[in-house]
């Protein structure tokens, strides 16, 4: 087995996702406000979002090709270099007059090359990290999606405001894109043994090892608590429609939902990671999740005005960075080293799904049956979620204690 690499302290980590962020950011932020501001309908940008969130969903398709073939370090490069090519289409292709077709395929491309550098330094933590530092791990590396997020986003509108050329814009973002690879020289990379097998053979190693992990009792059980609707904030989504009824103008909620919120679950995701290294990460990720539904029933209860729109928002914002950067430690504890761009995109992957279904769920509540109807429902999912958590580590025990008395006898 190859030797642990020399760790580094995990702020590098978010210097090195930051870009995985902030290509996020100038879409969904900048460039949609760009759009939007030259007549383009809220339906057409709707669909370049959805098209560019595709290669987000399937990454954990071409996830073992990042495991088998090159270092992770070859591969963060070839992915900051590409997203820096993205982010430039993206911004030649928005300027007046939209080229909608040509940005979607900038865009898409932009947002698959960022999957690679994602998965890049989501493999060099699971090879470099401690186990006793997986947390903090995790919450540096959410951090820096938040802070890329914020600097693709705000950053970048500004400076698209400010500056005559629309190319401008995308080429400062990829030249801060390929000043983020001066980060790897930090790292130390251990070799890996997979590297250079064969396509086939190294795909079924990565399978073996994927199905290592599920059937392992940790595994297994990382895998459930993350599927189960428990640190989903789903809330978060509807944030942003409900401002009438908490009497709150349209200026305060694009600042608390935007910037505000931005910072504090920054602040929340390095809170959590570290506190994810002091106790059970399982049962940490319980708790935050338990918390973010006592906050949505208080935000439910409590007198529906400004003050406590923002007061609520801001401390849901902070939770929720809590819980990404317990996703991060259960997902980082649970991989161990091998195939780790392949397992970690697997567990994301299932994470993403409460988040989703929540949405759905909560935006019908709040359709059909009131104003508090969604907070009500995002309270009580994480509590059937503990407790179906419950049960199954329960269960585990006892099967795990039968066994035990079956080898003793």
């Amino acid at each position: 087995m190859p030797a642990k690499a020399a760790t580094v302290h995990p702020s590098v980590y978010a210097g090195l996702y930051l870009p995985f962020g902030a290509v996020n950011g100038y879409l969904t932020v900048a460039i949609a406000y760009q759009l939007a501001q030259a007549g383009v309908s809220a339906e057409s940008i709707g669909v370049l979002i959805a098209l560019y969130f595709m290669p987000q969903t399937w990454k954990f398709l071409w996830a073992p090709v990042v495991d088998m073939t090159l270092s992770s370090k070859r591969w963060y490069v070839i992915g900051a270099i590409l997203s820096a090519l993205g982010a430039l289409g993206m911004a030649v292709c928005s300027a007046p007059p939209v080229n909608l077709t040509a940005l979607t395929v900038a865009a898409v491309m932009a947002s698959l090359a960022s999957t690679l550098l994602g998965m890049a330094v989501e493999a060099l933590i699971a090879h470099s990290t401690p186990p006793a530092q997986q947390g903090r791990a995790g919450g540096w590396l959410q951090a820096g999606s938040f802070a890329g997020g914020g600097f693709g986003g705000g950053a970048a509108l500004w400076l698209a405001t400010h500056v005559g050329h629309a190319w401008i814009t995308g080429a400062v973002l990829g030249a801060c894109f390929l000043l983020c690879c001066l980060g790897l020289t930090l790292i130390s990379e251990s070799p890996r043994e997979r590297r250079g097998a064969g396509i086939a053979a190294g795909t079924l190693e990565v399978l073996r090892d994927l199905w290592s992990v599920a059937r392992s009792a940790r595994g297994y059980l990382a895998l459930l608590v993350l599927f189960l609707p428990i640190g989903s904030s789903g809330a978060a989504a509807l944030f942003s429609v409900i401002p009438d009824d908490w009497q709150t103008s349209a200026t305060t909620v694009e600042l608390v939902t935007g910037t505000l919120s931005g910072l504090i679950s920054l602040l929340g995701c390095l809170a959590g990671g570290y506190l994810s290294d002091l106790i059970n990460r399982k049962l940490a990720y319980v708790a935050y999740g338990l918390l973010l539904g006592l906050c949505a029933l208080a935000m439910a209860l409590a007198p529906h005005d400004q003050a406590n729109y923002i007061l609520f928002v801001l401390l849901y914002n902070f939770i929720t960075g809590v819980c990404y950067a317990g996703f991060s430690a259960v997902t980082l504890e649970a991989i161990g080293g091998g195939a780790a761009a392949t397992k970690y995109n697997v567990f994301a992957c299932l994470a993403n799904m409460p988040t989703a279904y929540l949405a759905v769920i909560e935006g019908w509540a709040r359709t059909h049956h009131g104003v508090n109807a969604f907070l009500y429902v995002d309270f009580a999912a994480p509590i059937l979620g503990a407790l179906i958590y419950g049960a199954a580590v329960m269960r585990t025990s006892n099967r795990g204690e039968r066994t035990l008395k079956l080898a003793v006898t």
